[in-house]
């Protein structure tokens, strides 16, 4: 920032609106260019009778934000109802979106998207001619187009972004239960695949569903997952060869599923895909890491599954260099998983904190347990650690130490590990059970098969 410069807000200007007619609806958009400031980008994504959804993307081009509100006016009566990845109110025709907690800091050149479900009168939708950002206004003028009223709009709507109804499994516990929750695919409608192609068809697909998985399915490379999805196996579902990849999604939930030989990742959660819950699974025999989560991911909880004769278990954050998407994120809670030989990375951490590694069973991890590294907060508590070498440690390879705080752990023929530093708090409520129990309760419920689906 320029000495003397005391304006820190943000000035945008608006540019000519666009309209394309694509076969899934009607698309609006309008861009507000900022000469010095910022960019932002409104769109109305999807259009049915009574409602429309719509998208909102500010690209911060002047100096870093912490913390932004973005408002502007309806003229036509439309409504907000539901909205992710902001805050957003309504007082008659004014609306406000504000930052959440994740994406409230914005670098030069860093980006925000949220968006939201809302009414219109079936009329007319036009888009907002003017916004303000942190209470300054926009120059310039919109000009929007509005949909040819000759083409008419779907008979039902489509599948939103948000969170479909359905509450949040009472059993879920971490970070997963933060950020508003996750419901996966909620009360929607069941969806039974039982090969490869119908497999990646419902996981690509998008809005709200629950897949049940049935037999062994066959497949290669990484399938992808779209939001407010909940895949769950019957009993004895098997995925082979193939993984599946979370890639800036949101909402969803992977459980009792069986994986193993996969050719690249079992589970890779990327591009800051938020609110995922892999919980019973068993991994084994892969490729690479059973299950990855990185590049600025969030919200995330892994439970209750179990890896067995595989390498590279658990990455937390992929490279060194990518602190300025990572940090703030990689928030992650590991809990009553079962590291049944597995080598390393159980798991191996960048940049998250706190990231909370709790009531896990470790056998004859042949590696390391737990890494913390690059300035990462690890809380390891209440762990069962039996014939491990090297239960946890700070630093690994050429990455530099992260905070590591140990407590509450149980030893079985292992060393306490290598702890220092602090940890932020965990802002979540859970049940911590007794370390010296641990390998029972773990053994007796982790992996694939041992809950009724």
């Amino acid at each position: 920032m320029r000495t003397g410069r005391r304006r820190t807000t943000l000035i945008a200007t608006t540019a000519a609106a666009t309209a394309t007619l694509v076969t899934a609806g009607l698309l609006t958009s309008v861009s507000a260019q900022a000469a010095a400031g910022c960019q932002v980008a409104y769109t109305v994504a999807s259009q049915w009778p009574g409602g429309f959804t719509g998208n909102v993307t500010v690209t911060n081009l002047g100096d870093p934000v912490s913390g932004w509100t973005l408002r502007w006016s309806y003229g036509a009566g439309q409504q907000t109802s539901q909205a992710w990845g902001a805050t957003v109110s309504q007082s008659g025709s004014q609306v406000s979106a504000t930052n959440v907690d994740y994406n409230g800091n914005l670098a030069t050149n860093g980006t925000a998207s949220f968006g939201f479900n809302a009414s219109w009168n079936n009329s007319s939708n036009p888009a907002p001619t003017s916004f303000t950002l942190n209470n300054v206004a926009c120059t310039g003028s919109t000009t929007p187009t509005t949909p040819p009223p000759s083409t008419p709009p779907p008979t039902t709507p489509p599948p939103s972004s948000t969170p479909p109804p359905g509450q949040q499994p009472s059993n879920l516990v971490g970070w997963a239960t933060q950020n508003g929750g996750t419901t996966g695919g909620g009360n929607a409608g069941t969806t039974t695949v039982s090969n490869a192609s119908g497999l990646t068809s419902a996981l690509n697909a998008t809005g709200a569903a629950v897949i049940r998985v049935t037999g062994t399915i066959t497949c290669s490379g990484m399938l992808r997952v779209r939001s407010n999805k909940t895949i769950i196996g019957n009993y004895g579902a098997t995925i082979v060869g193939c993984g599946f990849n979370i890639n800036g999604d949101r909402n969803v939930i992977i459980r009792n599923l069986t994986f193993r030989n996969w050719d690249d990742d079992a589970i890779n959660v990327q591009e800051s895909a938020t609110n995922i819950w892999i919980d019973h699974n068993s991994f084994s025999n892969g490729y690479d890491g059973a299950v990855d989560i990185k590049r600025g991911s969030d919200f995330i909880t892994v439970s209750w599954n179990r890896v067995f004769s595989h390498d590279k278990t658990m990455l937390l954050g992929h490279s060194d260099d990518n602190a300025s998407q990572d940090v703030g994120h990689l928030r992650v809670s590991y809990h009553h998983n079962w590291f049944d030989g597995s080598n390393q990375r159980n798991p191996r951490v960048r940049f998250g904190n706190p990231v909370h590694v709790y009531n896990n069973y470790y056998r004859a991890n042949g590696g390391y347990g737990v890494a913390s590294t690059e300035n990462a907060g690890v809380l390891v508590e209440g762990n069962y650690f039996e014939n491990v070498d090297d239960p946890y440690h700070r630093g690994e390879g050429d990455s530099g130490p992260g905070s590591l705080v140990a407590r509450n752990n149980h030893f079985v023929n292992s060393p306490t590990g290598q702890a220092g530093g602090s940890v932020a708090t965990i802002p979540y409520s859970y049940q911590l059970d007794t370390a010296s129990n641990v390998k029972s309760i773990v053994t007796a419920g982790a992996g694939a098969g041992r809950i009724t689906v």
